[in-house]
């Protein structure tokens, strides 16, 4: 299935979000809760699956998937039914950027992280997939569970902090496993050890590193949300007090 050409715009900087304008009879497909306000004449319709499947097994095939990784069963048509171009808007729900992916110059798939996917035009398929690597699966930061986008119109993925682009030509690259947004095709993911047990340990970099070897391109989020709600907990439990009201 051909998706929709949509126009957007990255509105933005540290807490970034996509403007979508579409054409009449044009639709975007998002995740559940993510639509920031939408113009006239846009309307939104809940349904099973992403549209781009043919027959009903297909359709409760891919619902069966969502529920046994705890993603939500349905995902959210928006559609311009007037006769001019209409706009809406789709943000994350915790700080980061908004990545464009044009997956017709990708390859045609992209493989993000679990969470990540924030909308896409109608015809592109939006899959769970699993790890077949137990070690990738176990220790890889997002377990066993990816998405896979694959179609050849624009998607869009959201992370934490700042996002970084990095083309690979053949070569290896090594990062801290929550730090893997996505990857396009051609890249290879598992997971390898930190180095030595004293750096393992001692290091402050965690036990094991997500390796990509191959050619394409991957995106880095310098902040994984997992990361500061972790500093967010660590702040409250070693800062909190009580007030003083309440003592005794």
């Amino acid at each position: 299935m051909q998706s929709h050409e949509i126009d957007y715009q990255i509105v933005g900087h540290d807490l970034q979000m996509v403007e979508i304008t579409l054409d009449p009879g044009e639709t975007v497909v998002a995740e559940a809760g993510m639509m920031t306000y939408m113009e006239d004449d846009i309307e939104f319709a809940a349904r099973l699956g992403d549209g781009s499947e043919s027959g009903f097994m297909s359709k409760l095939f891919s619902m069966g998937k969502r529920m046994l990784t705890g993603e939500s069963v349905f995902l959210t048509h928006f559609s311009n039914h007037g006769k001019v171009r209409r706009t809406v808007a789709f943000a994350a729900p915790f700080p980061g950027a908004v990545i464009p992916l044009n997956l017709a110059e990708l390859g045609g798939e992209v493989i993000c992280q679990k969470d990540a996917f924030l909308a896409a035009a109608l015809g592109t398929g939006i899959d769970v997939v699993f790890q077949k690597r137990l070690g990738t699966g176990f220790f890889g930061g997002e377990g066993f569970i990816l998405e896979r986008l694959q179609g050849d119109g624009m998607a869009f993925v959201h992370a934490g902090g700042t996002v970084v682009r990095k083309d690979l030509a053949g070569g290896t690259l090594r990062l801290d496993t929550g730090c893997l947004v996505a990857f396009s095709a051609g890249i290879d993911y598992d997971i390898t050890l930190a180095g030595g047990l004293k750096s393992m340990f001692f290091g402050g970099e965690g036990m094991f590193l997500a390796t990509l070897t191959g050619t394409g391109s991957a995106w880095i989020q310098s902040l994984p949300f997992s990361r500061l709600a972790d500093r967010v907990v660590d702040a409250a439990i070693t800062g909190g007090r009580l007030p003083m009201g309440d003592a005794g």
